[in-house]
């Protein structure tokens, strides 16, 4: 028995010197998970503005992209994490923790494109970094300014053989106060940095969709939200490789955080978040308005009681029909007449809102149709076309009032409610076709109505897109 112990003793201890003579510390030792600060001379740090800046004289001058040949550094915070996977291959970084800075350095963000994945591995959500910008290329992907490696023409991916030493760690680990914002003040600048929106909720035609596990979801599920306090809706994008895909997205409302950022294809702007943490929805009130549901009509009648084509308007002349009327709510854009022959053509003249570079905070314009006896006829409904030219957020929306007296003083304190079996061109919808409403039916009201398409944006570039209707039908049966 003694035998037995002093061989099973000696044979630990044979191990164990096998073990460290073949194991050298430098390799595999206990790893150091201590960071050392970079000592980095404060006069080789810029700004983000500095970089900014250099990348749109390249712009102003032809160019797409600017290679950075100084020995400079920026410093900044990362805000995004890809620990639930709902970011892929990159870091977005912002030079400030919060929003309270001076003027003269505004708080900005870039997005770093690196070929490495697991990244909050290495940088977590607010941790301090500073990106060596010498040899580096500015340009824009998705439509957001990224930071990467390339050429005069493309922002290609920093590889994984050198990341490290580019993008370098600090200690600091900083708290970051996403920027409390409304919607209708987003701005360009915004982008790639954290922003919260209060008073949210998500679109009542979604209720009960997933984050991105839906049937329809391919690379990304986009779920429209919407503000209670002004009606502007915004686009929350996660990705189909997320681990909260097949989550439900809270049908209260509340807040939600997340980064600015534009969809693949810069078609109009997103909401990115980390986590389904950072959808606060904890509020079982919701903000629907009021509806008409009647729904679609199964059949046209023969009759009708107005038509409207845009055909005798003038091209960028308000609309003036006798009967209509064309107010403007805040701004100083209304409904025009619109003709084009190119990719997204009018359907001859048509009835156009588009308030880019109108300079306007808000943009906000009332088309209403003459009143319509509802009890006049039997089966009355409504039909339109609708197209856009990249809504970019700004929203249009097909209401009724059943109390309007037709006194423009008394257009916002009318009671007015959603047609909601109407179908309106959406902002994910392509810009080209035109989309017909159906054949909305009215019948389930009663008294006199007047139908209005509203639209609402501003002369911003992330809320100025443009709406084009046509072929307005109201028919009865006979």
């Amino acid at each position: 028995m003694k035998n037995n112990i002093n061989k099973t003793v000696f044979g630990f201890i044979l191990m164990f010197l096998t073990v460290a003579s073949c194991v050298k510390d430098d390799d595999y030792g206990v790893p150091d998970i201590s960071i050392t600060n970079p000592d980095i001379p404060q006069e080789k740090i810029t700004t983000f503005k500095a970089i900014k800046s250099l990348y749109e004289q390249a712009v102003n001058g032809g160019n797409t992209t600017v290679i950075i040949n100084d020995d400079v550094y920026i410093e900044g915070y990362v805000v995004s994490s890809d620990k639930s996977g709902n970011f892929f291959e990159e870091l977005i970084i912002q030079n400030k923790t919060d929003d309270n800075n001076p003027d003269n350095d505004p708080r900005l963000g870039f997005k770093v494109d690196i070929n490495v994945s697991s990244l909050s591995d290495t940088y977590q959500f607010g941790q301090k970094v500073y990106v060596k910008m010498n040899g580096l290329t500015i340009g824009e992907t998705s439509g957001v300014i990224t930071i990467g490696k390339g050429d005069a023409v493309d922002v290609k991916q920093i590889q994984a053989s050198e990341y490290k030493e580019i993008v370098i760690r600090s200690n600091e680990v900083a708290e970051i106060s996403p920027k409390i914002v409304g919607l209708a003040d987003l701005t360009e600048a915004d982008e790639n940095t954290l922003i919260q929106l209060e008073n949210m909720q998500l679109n009542r035609f979604e209720l009960g969709a997933t984050y991105a596990s839906e049937s329809f979801d391919e690379f990304d599920g986009f779920r429209l939200l919407e503000s209670c306090d002004s009606g502007i809706s915004m686009i929350m994008q996660t990705s189909t490789f997320s681990d909260f895909k097949s989550l439900i997205v809270p049908q209260g409302k509340g807040s939600v955080t997340g980064i600015f950022s534009r969809d693949f294809r810069d078609d109009f702007s997103v909401i990115i978040i980390n986590s389904s943490e950072a959808v606060n929805f904890e509020s079982t009130e919701r903000c629907d308005p009021m509806e008409l549901t009647c729904g679609l009509a199964a059949t046209v009648g023969t009759g009708n009681l107005f038509m409207e084509d845009f055909e005798p308007q003038k091209n960028n002349k308000p609309i003036e029909i006798v009967g209509w009327t064309n107010y403007i709510e805040a701004g100083t854009v209304a409904w025009e007449g619109y003709s084009s022959t190119s990719s997204n053509a009018s359907l001859g003249r048509s009835a156009r809102f588009q308030p880019a570079s109108s300079g306007d905070d808000s943009s906000i314009g009332w088309l209403i149709t003459p009143p319509i006896n509802l009890d006049a006829h039997e089966g009355i409904t409504l039909r339109f076309k609708t197209s856009n030219s990249l809504a970019d957020s700004s929203f249009m929306e097909v209401l009724y009032s059943l109390d309007w007296d037709g006194n423009e003083a008394n257009i916002t304190t009318a009671t007015w409610g959603v047609l909601s079996a109407a179908y309106v061109v959406k902002d994910t919808d392509s810009f080209v076709p035109w989309f017909n409403s159906g054949s909305v039916d009215l019948s389930c009201a009663t008294g006199t109505m007047h139908i209005a398409f509203k639209y609402t944006g501003s002369g911003q570039d992330t809320f100025d897109g443009v709406y084009e209707l046509d072929d307005i039908s109201v028919d009865y049966e006979e």
